[in-house]
């Protein structure tokens, strides 16, 4: 059961990255360089092969311009 919630989970999660980074105009190049991580790293994350360390969490969430608890409420209505 636990497992099932972690992946649907990080399926939210990755639909909320790609959607809010494309809707603020960002590629993953440019998420990266303002999230301090590689291009790979975010492309990882959108394609629910990573999951991110709350520190990371919170540069993306900055660079994306939305708070991590925003960010967060739209991966629980999901």
């Amino acid at each position: 059961m636990e497992e099932d919630e972690d992946h649907l989970l990080l399926d939210a999660f990755s639909r909320v990255l790609r959607r809010r980074r494309t809707e603020a105009g960002l590629s993953q190049e440019e998420l990266a360089h303002l999230a301090g991580k590689s291009i790979r790293y975010i492309s990882l994350l959108e394609s629910r092969k990573h999951q991110p360390s709350l520190a990371t969490f919170k540069r993306i969430c900055v660079g994306l311009g939305v708070s991590m608890t925003d960010f967060m409420a739209e991966i629980e209505s999901q």
